[in-house]
Protein backbone atom coordinates (compact mmCIF):
# COMPACT_ATOMS: atom_id res chain seq x y z
CA UNK A 1 0.00 0.00 0.00
CA UNK A 2 1.55 3.63 -1.63
CA UNK A 3 1.41 6.66 1.08
CA UNK A 4 -1.06 7.93 -1.40
CA UNK A 5 -3.43 5.46 -0.74
CA UNK A 6 -3.15 4.85 2.99
CA UNK A 7 -3.52 8.61 3.39
CA UNK A 8 -6.56 8.70 1.32
CA UNK A 9 -8.30 5.60 3.16
CA UNK A 10 -7.57 7.59 7.06
CA UNK A 11 -8.58 10.95 5.72
CA UNK A 12 -12.18 9.26 4.77
CA UNK A 13 -12.12 7.72 7.83
CA UNK A 14 -11.63 10.51 9.79
CA UNK A 15 -13.99 12.04 7.28
CA UNK A 16 -16.57 9.78 8.39
CA UNK A 17 -16.27 10.10 11.83
CA UNK A 18 -16.30 14.11 11.51
CA UNK A 19 -19.76 13.98 9.93
CA UNK A 20 -21.02 11.43 13.18
CA UNK A 21 -19.76 13.40 15.55
CA UNK A 22 -21.55 16.78 13.93
CA UNK A 23 -19.00 19.25 15.45
CA UNK A 24 -18.80 21.17 12.11
CA UNK A 25 -21.18 22.06 9.00
CA UNK A 26 -20.76 18.42 6.61
CA UNK A 27 -19.65 21.43 3.61
CA UNK A 28 -16.61 22.58 5.76
CA UNK A 29 -15.97 19.59 6.52
CA UNK A 30 -15.93 17.79 3.12
CA UNK A 31 -14.19 20.99 1.77
CA UNK A 32 -11.21 20.63 4.64
CA UNK A 33 -10.43 17.14 3.14
CA UNK A 34 -10.16 18.37 -0.06
CA UNK A 35 -8.07 20.62 1.10
CA UNK A 36 -6.07 18.83 2.85
CA UNK A 37 -5.46 16.12 -0.18
CA UNK A 38 -4.16 19.50 -1.99
CA UNK A 39 -1.64 20.24 0.64
CA UNK A 40 -0.06 16.89 0.63
CA UNK A 41 -0.10 16.69 -3.13
CA UNK A 42 -2.57 14.15 -3.70
CA UNK A 43 -4.66 16.52 -5.64
CA UNK A 44 -3.71 19.63 -8.23
CA UNK A 45 -5.16 22.81 -7.86
CA UNK A 46 -6.59 22.17 -11.70
CA UNK A 47 -8.28 18.94 -10.02
CA UNK A 48 -9.65 20.33 -7.15
CA UNK A 49 -11.11 23.46 -9.21
CA UNK A 50 -12.44 21.33 -11.20
CA UNK A 51 -15.07 19.57 -8.94
CA UNK A 52 -16.90 22.90 -8.81
CA UNK A 53 -17.11 23.31 -12.90
CA UNK A 54 -19.29 20.14 -13.50
CA UNK A 55 -21.93 20.97 -15.44
CA UNK A 56 -24.48 18.37 -13.12
CA UNK A 57 -23.22 20.76 -9.54
CA UNK A 58 -23.89 23.79 -11.70
CA UNK A 59 -27.34 22.78 -12.43
CA UNK A 60 -28.68 21.58 -9.09
CA UNK A 61 -27.85 24.78 -7.86
CA UNK A 62 -29.79 26.19 -10.49
CA UNK A 63 -32.67 23.84 -9.98
CA UNK A 64 -32.65 24.85 -6.36
CA UNK A 65 -33.13 28.70 -7.28
CA UNK A 66 -35.69 27.29 -9.36
CA UNK A 67 -37.38 25.36 -6.31
CA UNK A 68 -36.93 28.22 -4.14
CA UNK A 69 -38.93 30.35 -6.30
CA UNK A 70 -41.93 28.17 -6.83
CA UNK A 71 -42.27 27.50 -3.31
CA UNK A 72 -41.89 31.21 -2.43
CA UNK A 73 -45.01 31.78 -5.18
CA UNK A 74 -46.90 29.10 -3.39
CA UNK A 75 -48.19 27.63 -6.28
CA UNK A 76 -47.72 24.10 -5.04
CA UNK A 77 -49.42 24.59 -1.96
CA UNK A 78 -52.56 25.57 -4.21
CA UNK A 79 -51.58 22.67 -6.62
CA UNK A 80 -52.23 20.31 -3.23
CA UNK A 81 -55.45 22.13 -1.70
CA UNK A 82 -57.08 21.41 -4.79
CA UNK A 83 -56.06 17.64 -4.47
CA UNK A 84 -57.03 17.04 -1.21
CA UNK A 85 -60.70 15.43 -0.99
CA UNK A 86 -62.40 17.71 0.75
CA UNK A 87 -65.34 15.56 2.11
CA UNK A 88 -65.76 12.55 3.90
CA UNK A 89 -63.02 10.13 2.49
CA UNK A 90 -61.18 7.01 3.61
CA UNK A 91 -57.01 6.55 3.61
CA UNK A 92 -56.75 4.49 0.37
CA UNK A 93 -58.95 7.02 -1.74
CA UNK A 94 -57.12 9.95 -0.43
CA UNK A 95 -53.89 8.43 -1.11
CA UNK A 96 -54.76 7.93 -4.55
CA UNK A 97 -55.78 11.34 -5.81
CA UNK A 98 -52.61 12.24 -3.40
CA UNK A 99 -49.37 10.17 -4.16
CA UNK A 100 -49.23 9.81 -8.35
CA UNK A 101 -50.12 13.89 -8.03
CA UNK A 102 -46.69 14.71 -6.04
CA UNK A 103 -44.73 11.91 -7.97
CA UNK A 104 -45.63 13.51 -11.07
CA UNK A 105 -44.74 16.79 -9.68
CA UNK A 106 -41.09 15.75 -7.60
CA UNK A 107 -40.14 14.44 -11.40
CA UNK A 108 -39.27 18.11 -11.94
CA UNK A 109 -38.71 19.98 -8.55
CA UNK A 110 -36.01 19.08 -6.13
CA UNK A 111 -37.80 16.60 -3.56
CA UNK A 112 -37.11 18.25 -0.47
CA UNK A 113 -39.58 21.72 -1.34
CA UNK A 114 -41.97 19.75 -2.01
CA UNK A 115 -42.14 17.83 0.83
CA UNK A 116 -41.74 20.98 2.95
CA UNK A 117 -44.79 22.39 1.42
CA UNK A 118 -46.80 19.71 0.88
CA UNK A 119 -46.50 17.74 4.82
CA UNK A 120 -47.66 20.69 6.94
CA UNK A 121 -50.99 20.94 3.97
CA UNK A 122 -51.38 17.37 4.48
CA UNK A 123 -51.30 17.36 8.56
CA UNK A 124 -54.07 19.78 8.39
CA UNK A 125 -56.03 18.63 6.05
CA UNK A 126 -55.96 15.06 8.05
CA UNK A 127 -56.97 16.44 11.19
CA UNK A 128 -59.88 18.35 9.11
CA UNK A 129 -61.08 15.25 8.03
CA UNK A 130 -60.68 13.08 10.83
CA UNK A 131 -57.71 10.86 9.09
CA UNK A 132 -54.13 9.92 10.92
CA UNK A 133 -51.88 12.22 9.31
CA UNK A 134 -49.19 9.18 9.80
CA UNK A 135 -50.30 6.79 6.66
CA UNK A 136 -49.71 10.47 4.37
CA UNK A 137 -46.46 12.02 5.81
CA UNK A 138 -44.12 9.24 5.33
CA UNK A 139 -45.79 7.63 1.60
CA UNK A 140 -45.40 11.49 0.79
CA UNK A 141 -41.41 11.26 1.31
CA UNK A 142 -41.14 8.27 -0.55
CA UNK A 143 -42.96 9.10 -3.45
CA UNK A 144 -40.90 12.46 -3.84
CA UNK A 145 -38.47 10.03 -3.97
CA UNK A 146 -39.89 7.36 -6.30
CA UNK A 147 -41.10 10.28 -8.67
CA UNK A 148 -37.27 11.92 -8.50
CA UNK A 149 -35.44 8.87 -10.57
CA UNK A 150 -38.06 9.21 -13.42
CA UNK A 151 -36.28 12.32 -15.07
CA UNK A 152 -32.78 13.56 -15.05
CA UNK A 153 -33.56 16.71 -13.22
CA UNK A 154 -35.59 14.83 -10.74
CA UNK A 155 -32.80 14.26 -8.10
CA UNK A 156 -29.41 16.19 -7.72
CA UNK A 157 -27.66 12.61 -7.60
CA UNK A 158 -29.12 11.93 -11.19
CA UNK A 159 -27.43 15.25 -12.48
CA UNK A 160 -24.07 14.51 -10.82
CA UNK A 161 -23.72 11.32 -12.65
CA UNK A 162 -24.91 12.92 -15.65
CA UNK A 163 -22.01 15.54 -15.51
CA UNK A 164 -19.93 12.48 -14.62
CA UNK A 165 -20.36 10.63 -17.73
CA UNK A 166 -19.39 13.55 -20.12
CA UNK A 167 -16.23 14.45 -18.66
CA UNK A 168 -15.35 11.21 -18.97
CA UNK A 169 -16.36 11.68 -22.68
CA UNK A 170 -19.26 9.20 -23.05
CA UNK A 171 -22.90 10.47 -24.54
CA UNK A 172 -25.34 11.65 -21.11
CA UNK A 173 -28.71 10.89 -20.50
CA UNK A 174 -31.70 12.37 -21.88
CA UNK A 175 -33.99 14.27 -20.34
CA UNK A 176 -36.59 10.91 -19.75
CA UNK A 177 -33.75 8.26 -20.84
CA UNK A 178 -33.96 7.31 -16.83
CA UNK A 179 -37.51 7.37 -16.93
CA UNK A 180 -37.38 3.80 -18.93
CA UNK A 181 -36.68 2.34 -15.79
CA UNK A 182 -37.54 5.02 -13.27
CA UNK A 183 -41.62 4.61 -13.91
CA UNK A 184 -41.77 1.20 -13.61
CA UNK A 185 -39.83 1.41 -10.01
CA UNK A 186 -41.88 3.97 -8.94
CA UNK A 187 -45.22 2.68 -9.75
CA UNK A 188 -44.27 -0.37 -7.73
CA UNK A 189 -43.11 1.67 -5.08
CA UNK A 190 -46.93 3.87 -5.25
CA UNK A 191 -48.55 0.64 -5.38
CA UNK A 192 -46.60 -1.40 -2.64
CA UNK A 193 -47.55 2.35 -0.61
CA UNK A 194 -51.28 1.82 -1.54
CA UNK A 195 -51.71 -1.98 -0.52
CA UNK A 196 -49.03 -1.48 2.62
CA UNK A 197 -48.89 1.73 4.28
CA UNK A 198 -52.73 1.36 5.97
CA UNK A 199 -51.24 -2.08 7.73
CA UNK A 200 -48.03 -0.85 8.60
CA UNK A 201 -48.42 2.94 9.73
CA UNK A 202 -49.97 3.61 13.00
CA UNK A 203 -53.02 5.77 13.42
CA UNK A 204 -51.13 8.23 15.78
CA UNK A 205 -47.67 9.02 17.06
CA UNK A 206 -48.17 8.35 20.65
CA UNK A 207 -44.81 10.31 21.53
CA UNK A 208 -46.40 13.32 20.59
CA UNK A 209 -46.86 15.49 23.10
CA UNK A 210 -47.62 18.84 21.56
CA UNK A 211 -50.60 19.06 19.24
CA UNK A 212 -51.01 21.26 16.43
CA UNK A 213 -54.86 22.21 17.72
CA UNK A 214 -53.94 26.25 18.05
CA UNK A 215 -53.00 26.72 14.17
CA UNK A 216 -55.76 26.92 11.80
CA UNK A 217 -55.85 26.07 8.22
CA UNK A 218 -54.17 28.19 5.74
CA UNK A 219 -51.78 29.90 8.03
CA UNK A 220 -48.32 29.98 7.01
CA UNK A 221 -46.94 28.26 10.67
CA UNK A 222 -46.58 24.96 11.47
CA UNK A 223 -44.87 23.34 14.35
CA UNK A 224 -41.91 21.23 13.85
CA UNK A 225 -39.51 19.55 16.27
CA UNK A 226 -35.60 20.35 16.55
CA UNK A 227 -33.37 18.76 18.08
CA UNK A 228 -29.90 21.28 18.99
CA UNK A 229 -26.38 19.88 17.47
CA UNK A 230 -23.43 20.66 19.03
CA UNK A 231 -23.01 23.47 16.43
CA UNK A 232 -26.34 25.32 17.37
CA UNK A 233 -25.02 29.19 18.50
CA UNK A 234 -27.22 29.69 21.28
CA UNK A 235 -25.88 25.91 23.21
CA UNK A 236 -25.38 26.91 27.03
CA UNK A 237 -27.31 30.42 26.75
CA UNK A 238 -30.71 30.90 28.24
CA UNK A 239 -33.85 31.51 26.12
CA UNK A 240 -34.15 35.03 26.16
CA UNK A 241 -30.31 35.83 25.03
CA UNK A 242 -30.84 34.05 22.12
CA UNK A 243 -33.57 35.55 19.21
CA UNK A 244 -34.92 32.70 17.74
CA UNK A 245 -37.79 35.35 15.97
CA UNK A 246 -34.95 37.18 14.60
CA UNK A 247 -32.35 34.00 13.53
CA UNK A 248 -34.73 31.07 12.60
CA UNK A 249 -38.80 33.37 12.34
CA UNK A 250 -39.40 30.55 15.14
CA UNK A 251 -41.40 30.83 18.25
CA UNK A 252 -40.48 28.19 20.94
CA UNK A 253 -43.47 26.22 22.67
CA UNK A 254 -41.59 23.86 24.27
CA UNK A 255 -38.62 22.82 25.16
CA UNK A 256 -37.26 18.76 26.08
CA UNK A 257 -34.20 18.47 27.75
CA UNK A 258 -31.77 15.22 27.27
CA UNK A 259 -32.60 14.26 30.74
CA UNK A 260 -36.54 14.12 29.86
CA UNK A 261 -37.49 17.17 32.00
CA UNK A 262 -40.20 19.35 29.92
CA UNK A 263 -40.56 23.01 29.64
CA UNK A 264 -43.87 25.11 28.56
CA UNK A 265 -43.61 28.14 31.11
CA UNK A 266 -41.03 30.19 31.97
CA UNK A 267 -38.81 29.19 28.66
CA UNK A 268 -36.82 32.47 29.03
CA UNK A 269 -34.91 31.47 31.69
CA UNK A 270 -33.97 27.70 30.91
CA UNK A 271 -30.44 26.79 29.13
CA UNK A 272 -30.10 25.34 26.40
CA UNK A 273 -27.76 22.38 25.86
CA UNK A 274 -26.94 19.63 23.01
CA UNK A 275 -29.34 17.21 22.81
CA UNK A 276 -32.23 19.27 23.56
CA UNK A 277 -35.21 18.95 21.75
CA UNK A 278 -37.31 22.26 21.20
Amino acid sequence: MTFEIAFVLLSLLGMVAALVADKMRPGMILFSVVVLFLCVGILTPKEMLEGFSNKGMITVALLFLVSEGIRQSGTLGQVIKKLLPQGKTTVFKAQLRILPSVAFISAFLNNTPVVVIFAPIIKHWARAVKLPATKFLIPLSYVTILGGICTLIGTSTNLVVHGMILEAGFEGFSMFELGKVGIFIAIAGIIYLFVFSKRLLPDARPDATVLDEDVEEGEKQHRVEAVLGARFPGINKKMKDFNFQRHYGAEVKEIKTRSGQRFVENLDEVVLHEGDTL
